[in-house]
């Protein structure tokens, strides 16, 4: 399905962005990770500092091309109720979720305008699908992050490129479960679920779609 596709994964080091990598790695895609956490470099996973553009442009530019760009990097907060004064938290998730897509949006995009070709799968949020309390820092970001798959499909349609977004309900990680320990994870999606969906998306049998948000939820 991804044969011989040169894929970029930021965030490649979590759960779902390992997830990700080892689905696109099935389907016979090429793939280098992007993830602030590695210790040293290889000719796969790249330690990139995504709030650097000039760190993201310094790995785009050493990849021939680049066919697709998978988004996986963000992060979750909650706890402050959004009349508090919680302007650190609100920073980190704009950095998390929002400035960081844009950065590697800003490296990668015209180098696809330019081929006329490429496909980008962002992650959304189903919990952004409206307000929640003790949320909105999140809750904003992943809502930036919504409105800017849909416009930025809208600007590169036309040069080839399709831009969508999974929207993950609860995701079962390790990290879920230890904060959620009285939760039914039975009814938590699976990231492997959702890189089968993003790989989808990513494959030349999705190019009719374009500017979608696809919820991806566990089993209700």
């Amino acid at each position: 399905m991804l044969t011989g596709k040169k894929i970029i994964v930021t965030g490649s080091n979590g759960a779902l962005g390992k997830a990700t990598v080892e689905a696109a790695q099935d389907y016979g895609a090429l793939v280098t990770g992007f993830d602030i956490s590695y210790v040293k470099n290889n000719s796969y996973w790249r330690k990139v500092d995504l709030l650097s553009r000039q760190e993201i442009k310094r790995e785009v530019e050493e990849l021939d091309r680049v066919d697709g760009l998978i988004n996986v990097a963000g992060g979750f907060a909650m706890g402050n109720s959004t009349f508090e004064e919680n302007s650190e938290e609100w920073t980190t998730m704009q950095d998390m979720n929002v400035n960081s897509l844009r950065n590697v949006l800003s490296t990668v995009v015209p180098r696809m305008v330019k081929a006329k070709r490429g496909s980008i799968v962002n992650i959304g949020a189903q919990a952004a699908m409206r307000g929640a309390a003790y949320m909105s820092s999140y809750i904003v970001a992943k809502s930036a992050v919504m409105r800017i798959t849909e416009s930025l499909s809208e600007e590169v349609n036309d040069y080839g490129i399709n831009v969508n977004a999974v929207l993950p309900s609860i995701i079962d990680t390790p990290t879920n479960r230890a904060e959620m320990p009285e939760a039914d994870f039975s009814t938590w999606v699976t990231p492997a679920s959702i890189a089968e969906v993003i790989c989808f998306l990513l494959s030349d049998q999705a190019k009719a779609i374009n500017g979608a948000l696809i919820p991806v939820s566990g089993t209700k």
